[in-house]
């Protein structure tokens, strides 16, 4: 306890340190700006401010972090102290250095801040899972339904009610109306789904529904100020103005979450697969985060809403690694993050609030938004089924505004909509009621206990994340026309079918490298090409149908890639833009004395990561579409083993294929330790069977060698395939030991070596 304790005084200490450091750096700077300012609009000037921003940001965000809080309050906060409230307080002549007042000089800064804007939009679309919200759908629409109209028609009535000296234009008080009325009632869903994520209740029944909530009310409200900012543009409120942003925006949203969402996948795809240079995915992004933001402007919608369409669309392409959304994101966090909310503390003058009257609007102002939003929720929540602990958590979650609130409040000052007097109190109160969410909802959550089917559904789902299977996102297959090529591309397809996964096949001439010095070769297009990849496509389509209904995945793209270049050179090319694992079946498998052929040796070195080596026999090499599967699989306990065990309980599960897992020992006598063990492994892949609803049998062989176990056990049980997880040894040659090589050589039946 004391060891935390004095470790958190002392980070604390640290960070004090490192803000006295940014004081002195500050002072600093505006020393030099001074020298080099002189009035007129300074590119020096523009980019001590972005250091300074960024600088302050980053410190403050991190004190925020060390004491429980977003660190996008501190960065909210650093603006506040570098603006009016604080450092123009005491520093005035200091402050207007580094922050003149010139329009010329702000408009450098604000064109960051409002492309800003966009990424922001665009990395919280991207973290807007679609998914969650329908698994969780009923809950989760009452909630966001109730927790939006109720805190809603509070800002609305508000926004009517209050003294015309806090609107920009007495004439359009129904606008700032409505852009205080979706200010109230628009949550945060980075702050939520922080929190809810820091408490590891994002798995949680509750947590999903408390994420799938603020997803929806972000979606709602997103909807509601483009829709308001259309107005605001239009400068008037007519029936016209109303029935075009409401029509332009449903087209719009029908076309994106439709034609749109495959025409994002294929753009990323194809930039992944065809361009050389770097970040060419994060720069094709960009463009169609801006090309969708035009396209809302010009049919009369804001930029806002096609900027966080896009995230959404770009979030649920398959092609998006997880390397490419952490580049992504480390942009946006790193650099547009504390310019943007350093410049919107910047705009808040929390002076004003000395005023007696401006401070006893503002705590009404968070009174109202805090009592709408928690009654709305409560109600949603109470509505779905949830008990009274569950809804209670679920209302001090949607009371958080943070980053979100600032954003729709700075759209509304820069658009007219707000005052300078009114956009001051909504950052405050976006800052007391996110400040506040934390500690109420971590003492909420504490205190809501976990029923039986809860925990059953989580141990199987942390199971499932450290699987094999669940965490593929694409496959490449090395493949020729023969039997073994066409066997391959129908497992692949199976695999792909239950989550859409796509697959690249290389398409590869058989007897392409049939002789030792020979270079195995991809050959030019040929009609056999297309029916290797009609197998796979066929297989994944079968699969798909037999999925529930309630979860129907994503066609698979089958994309036939030829590339004119040597096999290995082919493979480790494609390789380079992100694979997961390597099916590789050719016709010469078999090399001499029981070795892999040369061909299967250079592919497989060519791919660094797992790979799945078919040797096609009898019925699945004459008809590999259409023969049956008898599954066999050796298992050890290992994680390659493992591995093979997964993938074959996966395949199986969808052509409804029996299922064996066997032990092998090479003790006659077995001591109690040794049978627990035995018990242990098969027990284990039993547990992943029942993950996914398929039945294993189980079998222990003892006092024979491995492979002459493994086979005698194939011929008893009348299995016509072995998937065996194996581990490549040293050597110049493709080895996985003499268990594999004698199966490999001496079984007469398919097999498959899963190796890692």
């Amino acid at each position: 306890m004391n060891r935390h304790l004095s470790s958190g005084l002392r980070s604390i200490g640290r960070t004090g340190a490192g803000l006295w450091a940014a004081v002195i750096l500050i002072l600093c700077a505006g020393h030099a700006l001074a020298a080099v300012g002189g009035g007129a609009p300074s590119e020096t000037v523009f980019l001590g401010q972005l250091v300074v921003l960024m600088l302050a940001g980053r410190l403050l965000g991190e004190a925020m972090l060390r004491i429980g809080q977003p660190a996008v309050m501190g960065q909210l906060l650093a603006g506040i102290v570098l603006g009016p409230s604080v450092f123009g307080l005491l520093a005035p002549d200091l402050q207007h250095m580094i922050f003149p007042t010139m329009t010329e000089q702000k408009s450098m800064v604000d064109a960051i801040s409002q492309f800003g804007i966009l990424l922001l939009l665009l990395l919280t679309g991207m973290e807007t899972d679609l998914r969650l919200v329908r698994r969780v759908g009923r809950v989760a629409i009452g909630v966001s339904l109730a927790g939006v109209a109720l805190p809603f028609a509070c800002g609305v009535a508000l926004g009517l009610l209050m003294p015309d000296s806090l609107l920009p234009k007495a004439d359009q008080r129904l606008l700032t109306a409505l852009f205080l009325g979706t200010a109230l009632s628009i949550s945060s869903i980075k702050i939520v789904a922080a929190v809810v994520r820091d408490m590891n209740f994002t798995r949680r029944d509750l947590g999903q529904v408390i994420v799938s909530s603020a997803i929806l009310e972000d979606t709602i409200g997103w909807i509601i100020i483009a829709v308001t900012l259309s107005l605001a543009q239009a400068g008037r409120i007519d029936v016209g103005s109303v029935a075009k942003s409401v029509i332009g925006t449903v087209i719009f949203l029908a076309l994106s979450l439709t034609v749109g969402r495959r025409l994002v996948s294929l753009a990323i795809r194809w930039v992944n697969d065809n361009f050389a240079s770097e970040f060419a995915v994060i720069t094709t992004i960009l463009v169609i985060m801006g090309a969708m933001a035009l396209t809302t402007q010009a049919i009369g919608v804001h930029t806002v809403l096609g900027a966080f369409v896009s995230g959404i669309l770009i979030g649920e392409s398959p092609i998006l690694t997880r390397h490419i959304d952490e580049q992504l994101r480390g942009l946006i966090t790193a650099f547009f993050m504390p310019v943007f909310f350093g410049l919107a503390g910047l705009s808040a003058d929390l002076t004003i609030l000395t005023d007696r009257t401006l401070i006893l609007l503002a705590l009404g102002l968070i009174v109202i938004a805090s009592v709408g939003k928690f009654a709305g929720a409560f109600v949603g929540g109470k509505i779905g089924g949830l008990n009274l602990r569950e809804a209670l958590a679920l209302a001090s979650a949607m009371n958080a505004r943070g980053s979100t609130e600032v954003i729709v409040a700075t759209i509304g000052l820069s658009m007219g909509a707000l005052s300078e007097t009114l956009f001051t109190m909504i950052v405050a109160m976006a800052i007391c009621t996110t400040m506040a969410m934390p500690p109420m909802l971590r003492w909420a959550l504490a205190r809501v206990p976990m029923r039986k089917a809860e925990k059953e559904r989580l141990a199987r789902e942390e199971m499932e994340e450290k699987g094999f299977v669940p965490n593929l996102e694409r496959l490449l297959l090395a493949v020729d026309h023969g039997g073994n090529g066409r066997f391959a591309s129908r497992l692949a397809g199976l695999l792909a079918g239950q989550r859409g996964i796509p697959i690249t096949v290389l398409p590869l001439t058989p007897n392409a490298g049939n002789g030792v010095g020979k270079e195995p070769r991809v050959e030019p297009p040929t009609a056999e090409d297309g029916k290797v990849a009609d197998t796979a496509k066929q297989a994944a389509e079968g699969t798909k149908a037999a999925q529930p209904k309630d979860d129907k995945p994503d066609p698979v793209d089958v994309t036939v890639r030829r590339l004119d270049a040597p096999t290995p050179e082919a493979v480790a090319k494609e390789a380079e833009k992100g694979y997961d694992l390597l099916f590789v079946g050719i016709e010469n498998t078999h090399g001499r004395n029981g070795t892999f052929h040369r061909d299967v040796d250079r592919i497989v070195g060519a791919f660094d990561g797992p790979t799945a080596i078919v040797a096609a026999k009898n019925g699945h090499l004459e008809q590999p579409e259409q023969s049956p599967l008898n599954i066999l699989v050796p298992v050890s306990g290992t994680d390659v083993s493992r591995r093979a065990a997964e993938l074959a309980i996966g395949v199986a599960r969808v052509v409804k294929a029996p299922v064996t897992a066997i032990y092998v020992s090479g003790e006659r006598r077995r001591s109690g330790r040794t049978r627990r063990h035995e018990q242990a492994i098969l027990k284990e892949i039993v547990e992943i069977a029942d993950r996914y609803d398929q039945q294993v049998e189980t079998a222990v062989r003892t006092d024979v060698a491995p492979d002459e176990a493994v086979i005698a056990a194939a011929k008893k049980g009348g299995h016509n395939v072995i998937i065996m997880g194996v581990s490549r040894r040293p050597g110049d040659t493709l080895f996985f030991g003499e268990t594999a090589a004698g199966i490999f050589d001496n079984a007469p039946i398919s097999v498959v070596f899963v190796a890692s």
